[in-house]
């Protein structure tokens, strides 16, 4: 397993682009399954869940060409039907699959998902809607055995407005017969790209982006080419680590509106910010700690945002409270800042941060992904250098992390 050397202390300046979105590729991989074309996915993350999904894609039929950020499919002959148990357990996302495989083909065979361990991230919510829709589901050995004669449009009623339920649905529904309404959907911009896409394609749906999506089933999707959103959370992230540093950087490629909820926060703890079309700069060089972060679904502040932007307020002046909303075990990183001097309490879903002057270098671990990020933060603002391990959950979500760091001036290495 590789390891990241990150040597702190170095102010983070000058200018990037921001990758395509990981939670927005993965299921518009997942909805070119259903094309009888060929579909071109522009501004393609090089992370290594896009690479799963990829396999996944082969696994099933599909032929899949990779060409610099464009990646090409074909998935006309794709009669394939069950995922690889060794490929669910790689990534949560996976469950994306679930409702375009039922569309195409009428029957699927997957396992539980794996990915992060972040609590309980109940599946439940996907099976009742697609229960509703006529498929049946039989659990046996861990394994999720669906099929049905035919897809049927009806209303739908999310408990929570979850994002993976939202998409399934929607996989699911445009080649229903009839009309789904999703109430209760989730809002984040991951879901009107997903919806662009589909529309492309020759899908009928109205509402994405609200809580109230309706989808008109077609018999058919047709290929098309569709550019990428940018990375919201991995603006984010590099967002909070200039301003660990004190640095002053510019972040291409980013649509502003997506990550307000961030950098509301950023002005509110002292940063300079400058919106642009597609652009956004930061400069820090007094940091003063934001009295409350609770997480909430879109146009909330977003849980993958939450220890990126722990790190940086173990650093600011004064105290801050974090509520955790949406998963219960997303504190696992904060017993590896308290190892590099970070002052934090933790109790359930809540966590006090008390800043601090200074973090110094430490040996720790990557939790998570985010987790991850947010220990690659409080490094890069630490004194001395760093070691981070499992940093293979990194690589999950984050495209040339150690070029983009060191293109901003920071030291970084991989060992």
């Amino acid at each position: 397993m590789s390891q990241l050397l990150i040597e702190g202390g170095y102010p983070l300046c000058g200018v990037i682009d921001v990758q395509g979105a990981k939670n927005s590729v993965l299921p518009i991989l997942s909805a070119a399954l259903m094309s009888d074309g060929e579909c071109s996915v522009l501004n393609f993350p090089e992370i290594t869940d896009t690479y799963v999904a990829i396999d996944i894609l082969r696994a099933l039929g599909a032929k899949v060409v990779k060409q610099q950020d464009c990646i090409t499919i074909n998935a006309k002959n794709a009669d394939g039907y069950e995922i690889p148990y060794g490929l669910m357990r790689k990534m949560r996302s996976s469950i994306m699959f679930l409702g375009s495989i039922l569309a195409k083909n009428k029957k699927a065979v997957i396992s539980l998902p794996g990915g992060c361990e972040l609590g309980q991230r109940p599946i439940d919510i996907h099976l009742a809607a697609l229960r509703k829709m006529g498929v049946n589901i039989e659990e046996n050995h861990g394994f999720l055995e669906c099929s049905h004669s035919g897809l049927k449009g009806c209303e739908i009623s999310l408990s929570f407005p979850s994002v993976g339920a939202t998409e399934n649905i929607m996989l699911a529904a445009v080649k229903a017969d009839g009309v789904t309404d999703i109430y209760n959907a989730a809002r984040e911009p991951e879901i009107e790209d997903l919806a662009r896409f589909l529309v492309k394609m020759g899908a009928r749906i109205k509402g994405a982006g609200t809580d109230h999506i309706s989808i008109e089933g077609v018999s058919s999707l047709s290929g098309c080419t569709h550019r990428v959103i940018p990375d919201r959370i991995v603006a984010g992230t590099y967002l909070c680590a200039v301003a660990a540093t004190r640095g002053n950087a510019l972040l291409k490629n980013i649509c502003p509106l997506h990550i307000y909820a961030v950098t509301s926060l950023l002005k509110e703890a002292g940063c300079d910010i400058k919106i642009y079309d597609d652009a956004v700069s930061i400069e820090c060089d007094k940091l003063k700690s934001v009295p409350l972060v609770r997480t909430m679904p879109y146009p909330g502040f977003p849980t993958d945002e939450q220890a990126p932007f722990m790190a940086l307020m173990s650093i600011a002046s004064g105290n801050t409270l974090f509520i955790e909303t949406i998963f219960e075990n997303r504190f696992k990183h904060v017993g590896e800042l308290l190892r590099m001097g970070a002052k934090i309490t933790t109790e359930g879903r809540v966590s006090l941060v008390e800043g601090v002057k200074k973090l110094h270098s430490a040996t720790v671990q990557a939790t998570d992904l985010r987790g991850g990020a947010g220990l690659a933060v409080a490094a890069l603002a630490a004194e001395g250098s760093t070691v981070i391990s499992s940093v293979e959950h990194i690589y999950r979500g984050y495209e040339n992390f150690e070029y983009n760091i060191s293109e901003l001036g920071g030291k970084i290495k991989k060992i």
